[in-house]
């Protein structure tokens, strides 16, 4: 019998399980396991979640507040009862909000109703009901939800994975600072470098994009049907309710956005989208880079004994892992400039593009996530050949006519570019020609000698040293 993976994901109408063989996505298909983080985050049931924790925390607030009196004051009974409802919401009773949203047909109004009958019937619970979602239109719960989702997979998932990786490639710099290789500008020989020295590029600009990934602020709105606080003002006249919202999100630890429409402008998530993006490109760049070292010989990969290479050529190991990273990282930027072109553009006060938008967050990030497995998976694999790499420079003699021609600058000796260029341009230039070059030079014999002991290898400049500051 044939047995097969299942992943519980909701219809209009609750839960089911479909196999994972069946799903639309391979976000929750073939790689539904490395996503798992962030499946509470932004499937229904998180979405489900985060707008419950908005309606709560949002009558608590009115409750707080001392020009609401019809609301205070409440209980130690009943400020547990509504933290229970946040702190103990459960999948039985998401599923509970998808069977009043098929009568109401409005998701925002079915966790209206859904907290209604949690609160049950009392003296106590016949105001509260009155004042939940008191003075909102459904994207004053929705874009805070939504804030909340984006800061939790941010912090709780992609950064923490981030930092692993990061983790990874410092220490490969660190090992292999010292590794003379020889770089290739525009796919040419040119001044070499080292290994340890090309990893510690990728975390400095993999560092100051998670940099500033992480400084996104994160923004919310809540001021009512369109922005005005139209409602909140008949209803309380004397409240402050600019001050009143300002509190209320704070409370949530976001920033709030104090003049919008219907919705948040989505400015913010155009930010947090691009920076992540930067973030990919950033890695798309490491990871087509290392696909060519491998191809070189640079890198080889630990082989998993069970593991096919290729399905008519046995003999092969491939990169497989950073060009399924790259593969990813190029589905999450498509997604995620869509996002950032798109979300910031509304007609007029609102219109609802941007809601079935927003609700494939989870897949972008998903593949982000999906990509930054692969390439920690890559790296675990890389074992570096350093007999390979010596092979490559030892004979790239070429290299040092950068270095004879600028010591000859240094003591005035005529023409040095133009005499190291006619030496060498085209030509193939060993051990010996260059040598016998640098035995005609009218220089000290101090830097002579010194000219005359230098090898591909040992012409690294400071690379060492910045390979291990990173």
């Amino acid at each position: 019998m044939i047995r097969v993976s299942r992943a519980q994901v909701y219809t209009g109408f609750g839960l089911m399980k479909v196999s994972t063989l069946k799903t639309l996505s391979p976000a929750d298909g073939r790689y539904a396991n490395t996503v798992t983080g962030l499946r509470d985050i932004f499937s229904e049931y998180g979405l489900i979640r985060f707008r419950v924790l908005v309606e709560v925390r949002w009558l608590q607030c009115l409750a707080d507040d001392a020009s609401i009196a019809e609301l205070r004051p409440m209980s130690s009974v009943m400020k547990d009862v509504l933290n229970s409802i946040v702190d103990d919401f459960s999948l039985d009773d998401a599923e509970r909000v998808k069977k009043i949203e098929a009568t109401t047909n409005h998701d925002v109004k079915a966790v209206e109703y859904f907290i209604r009958e949690k609160l049950g019937d009392g003296p106590e619970t016949k105001p509260l009901k009155d004042f939940l979602h008191f003075a909102c239109t459904s994207e004053d719960i929705n874009n805070l939800a939504y804030a909340l989702m984006l800061r939790s997979a941010r912090g709780d998932v992609l950064v923490p994975k981030m930092r692993e990786l990061k983790t990874k490639l410092q220490a490969m710099a660190q090992q292999h600072a010292a590794v003379a290789m020889l770089s290739r500008t525009h796919g040419q020989t040119a001044s070499p470098t080292t290994v340890g020295k090309e990893f510690a590029n990728t975390v400095k600009r993999l560092e100051r994009a998670q940099r500033q990934f992480v400084e996104i602020t994160i923004r919310g709105k809540f001021n009512g049907a369109v922005g005005n606080f139209n409602a909140h003002h008949i209803a309380y006249p004397e409240s402050d309710w600019r001050a009143i919202s300002a509190r209320f999100i704070e409370s949530l630890g976001l920033e709030q956005n104090s003049h919008t429409t219907q919705i948040d402008p989505h400015d913010w998530t155009a930010e947090y989208a691009h920076a992540l993006l930067r973030y990919n490109t950033v890695l798309i760049d490491f990871c087509r880079d290392v696909w060519g070292y491998i191809s070189l010989g640079y890198f080889t990969q630990k082989v998993a004994r069970n593991e096919v290479g290729s399905s008519t050529m046995p003999h092969k190991v491939n990169p497989i892992d950073f060009e399924n990273a790259e593969g990813n990282l190029g589905m999450a930027t498509a997604l995620l400039s869509h996002f950032a072109e798109k979300l910031p553009v509304s007609r007029w006060q609102r219109d609802l593009t941007d809601s079935t938008v927003q609700r494939n967050f989870g897949v972008a990030t998903g593949y982000v996530l999906i990509a930054l497995h692969s390439v920690l998976r890559g790296i675990d694999k890389l074992q570096v050949d350093k007999a390979a790499i010596r092979a490559d420079i030892a004979d790239a003699w070429e290299v040092l006519a950068e270095a004879v021609q600028t010591v000859m600058r240094r003591y005035g000796v005529a023409e040095p570019y133009e005499k190291l260029k006619a030496l060498t341009r085209g030509e193939a230039v060993t051990k010996e020609l260059i040598q016998d070059f640098i035995g005609t030079l009218d220089i000290p014999d101090a830097e002579k000698q010194r000219l005359l002991e230098l090898t591909p290898e040992s012409y690294i400049g400071l690379a060492t040293e910045l390979a291990k500051d990173c």
